[in-house]
């Protein structure tokens, strides 16, 4: 049973980035796998679920498969969360890159147009350069096609509402649009450099959320390494699987009461 459990845990960590190509079908069939819209994650819970859940059945009672289930999906929905996560700051640091550039084209006297399109050229991200060319051209209408950032509500739409904003500013105002640009620009930069400062400093909550993650698997190995056989207690006894299905709730409470005071530090 412990090696279904580990199957399990390795399946849920490993499988969503396996290089493998059903993992690349999967994406192709729910999702644009070329950064458009990204449909597989909100699935990928259930699949996981499935998947451990079955794996769970073939060798132990129901009820452990119903819990290796649960705890497969929750770790795929914070797997996918981090990713998304991750994404979005990847797009931000891209999205201050074009935003530098787009300073340096109007510093040296291009018209807006022409500025625009340069900067959407050296955006390390193409979704990000296009919605940016589409802030310029049309203020307030940035990122508003289908798919784009700010019909899917992400971070991005807002530093291109504030780019839309400088946009209008300079037209109504014809004050330097270089130096507002520069202003978002800085901006953008120092929230991001605050951002990880946040990381560093969230850096030891975090890791004893992994630690709090492990101690159950270490808990039960060495009730083994003494002779004794704790497993078999939770799985075969009615009190023990009281403790199994209270334990793993403890235990998921925990993770969640930890990952909630994190990211309220950020807010």
């Amino acid at each position: 049973m412990t090696a279904a459990l580990l199957a399990a845990a390795c399946a849920a960590v490993l499988w969503p980035g396996a290089r493998t190509g059903l993992h690349r079908r999967l994406r192709a069939a729910t999702g644009d796998a070329a950064g458009g819209v990204q449909r597989w994650p909100a699935r990928l819970p259930l699949l996981t679920a499935a998947g451990a859940a079955g794996a769970a059945a073939l060798v132990s009672t129901p009820l452990v498969a119903l819990l290796a289930g649960g705890s497969a999906a929750l770790a795929a929905r914070a797997w996918a969360s981090r990713r998304a996560g991750t994404a979005a700051e990847t797009r931000l640091v891209a999205l201050a890159e074009a935003l530098g550039a787009l300073a340096a084209e109007l510093r040296a006297g291009r018209a807006l147009e022409e500025a625009a399109r340069g900067a959407a050229g050296a955006c390390p991200d193409r979704e990000c350069g296009a919605a940016l060319v589409r802030a310029v051209r049309a203020p307030g209408a940035a990122g508003t096609g289908a798919g784009g950032p700010q019909a899917r509500g992400d971070e991005l739409s807002a530093e291109l509402a504030r780019l839309s904003a400088a946009v209008v500013l300079s037209s109504r105002t014809g004050c330097s649009l270089a130096t507002v640009v520069t202003a978002v620009e800085d901006d953008l930069r120092t929230r991001l450099r605050q951002r990880r400062a946040l990381l560093v400093a969230t850096a030891g909550p975090r890791s004893s959320a992994r630690l709090l993650t492990g101690l159950p698997v270490l808990g039960l190995a060495m009730g083994s390494g003494i002779g004794a056989d704790p497993w078999q207690v939770l799985t075969a006894t009615g009190t023990g699987q009281v403790l199994l299905v209270v334990g793993v709730l403890l235990e998921v409470a925990g993770i969640a009461w930890t990952g909630r005071l994190v990211r309220r530090l950020g807010r």
